[in-house]
Parts: C-alpha cells; structure tokens; sequence
C-alpha cells in the first residue's frame, strides 16, 4: 500500500471513531448536544477533528503554565471549548447549549475516543498483558549439614 493510501485511511479511521465519539456524547446528552441530520453530525465531527489538528495544539501551548499546574486536566477545558466552539459555528444544525455540556461531552468524547483507538489499533500507545513466569521455589534449609558448637 501506498503511504498516501494509508494516512488516508488513517484519517478515515479516526473520522469514523471521532464521529462514533460524538454520536454517544450526543446520545449521552440527548437535549443538549443536538444535530438536525446525520450529514450535520458528520461535518460537526470533521470539523471538530480538524480543530483538534491544528488549534488544539496552540491552545495546548498557550496553556502551558495551567496544564502543568493542573496536571493535564486543564485538557478537558481545551476540549470543551474546542466541542464549544464547533457548537458556535454550526449552531442551527449542530447545537451545544452550555459550557458545562460541552465540558461533559469533550469528556465523553475523549473516553470514547481512546478506548476505540486502543482498541483498534489506531494509536501508538497499546495495552499489553504480560504473564510474569512463577518464582523459582525456594531450597529447603533443612537438607544441611548444621553444626552445633
């Protein structure tokens, strides 16, 4: 396969976990997440997944200092403005009322995300469980000469 080929399908791939994220989240908070079409709910996640590419790492740089204070939890607010902003732009078709759902659906979506890029091998981070082998048993002390003085 061509390298082209791949990223493309790569992309295509997390397109589709992307929007399976987003279609939970929204499922989730049914009411307040919402998209009018199934067409609106796929432009919503290119454009999230878009937004991610290419602001979401200016954000993150920008935050530097809150990330580090925080831990890296200051990346769900990342995300919630970016699920937020999408909301803003596409508010007729795709809609998010508040910050807080917002907030709560990045979460969702980002739970979401990963545990299917694990699981699907879409990432370079994976899982692996490894059997550790039983200890060597242990020698009896009572074969041994002892020596009393």
């Amino acid at each position: 396969m061509q390298p082209g080929t791949k990223k493309f399908l790569q992309f295509l791939k997390s397109w589709a976990i992307n929007t399976l994220a987003v279609l939970v989240a929204v499922g989730l908070l049914h009411g307040h997440i919402t998209y009018k079409h199934w067409n609106d709910l796929l432009i919503a996640s290119l454009l999230l997944g878009i937004l991610n590419a290419f602001v979401r790492p200016i954000l993150m740089l920008i935050a530097l200092p809150l990330l580090i204070f925080t831990l890296g939890l200051f990346t769900f607010v990342i995300n919630a403005l970016l699920l937020y902003f999408v909301g803003a732009l596409m508010t007729p078709l795709f809609h998010v009322d508040t910050f807080g759902y917002a907030f709560a659906g990045a979460f969702i979506i980002s739970v979401i995300s990963i545990a299917l890029n694990v699981l699907t091998g879409n990432t370079r981070a994976s899982i692996r469980i490894q059997r550790r082998p039983p200890p060597p048993p242990k020698k009896d002390d009572d074969d041994k000469p002892v020596i009393d003085v």
